[in-house]
């Protein structure tokens, strides 16, 4: 990669970031470009430069947080086959992934679970493309072990993985803002008790 594309990468970071801040404190329409730029540390000019708008580069930064947390998913599926674990286990790895997307990324995650609630943004069919890819790595992953015999195939996969992906993001959220005090080793351990089924009764 060339060395301006190297800048123009570190430029567009520095937006998202300073966007998904700004957003999250005040709400998508009290945030102007100029705050943008200024949290960001550049010109107005050169988010306009990156960007065609404020919405695209709203909707850019969806696709982009969202895009990380797809990644890290896949990643710790991948590493935990590769070291001859189950596909629950991936699973397990996979909460325990999400969790740590969130706890690095909670202002970004504050703003998707919220978008996701919204219904009337110009950004709506980016999000439910973001969202679906981030789910199907988790659906792969239960039909696999659907396959293998490891999960029950009455299991209706589509909505156990959105319900799966559901649970860390608002376990993570609560976690964030009512139970600081808890580890990240604490929930991952309450939502994996879920995950292997062992919140019943003897």
């Amino acid at each position: 990669m060339d060395s301006s594309s190297s800048r123009r990468r570190a430029t567009r970071q520095k937006l998202y970031e300073a966007a998904v801040t700004l957003i999250a404190e005040q709400g998508f329409s009290a945030t102007t470009v100029d705050e943008i730029a200024e949290r960001a540390g550049v010109a107005k000019g050169t988010v306009y430069y990156n960007f065609k708008s404020k919405t695209d580069l709203f909707e850019e930064l969806l696709r982009h947080g969202v895009g990380l947390l797809t990644s890290s998913l896949r990643t710790a599926a991948e590493a935990t086959a590769e070291r001859g674990g189950s596909r629950v286990e991936s699973l397990d790895a996979m909460i325990r992934a999400g969790l740590e997307f969130i706890d690095r990324y909670p202002a970004f995650t504050q703003l998707y679970v919220a978008e996701l609630w919204r219904t009337n943004r110009a950004w709506q069919s980016t999000l439910l493309v973001v969202r679906q890819e981030a789910v199907a790595v988790v659906e792969t992953v239960i039909g696999e072990a659907v396959e293998r015999g490891e999960l029950s195939d009455e299991i209706d996969i589509p909505l156990t993985a959105a319900a799966l992906v559901g649970m860390v993001l608002v376990a993570a959220l609560d976690w964030q803002a009512f139970q600081p005090e808890r580890s990240l080793d604490e929930v991952h351990a309450a939502l994996s008790r879920l995950l292997h089924g062992r919140v019943g009764g003897r």
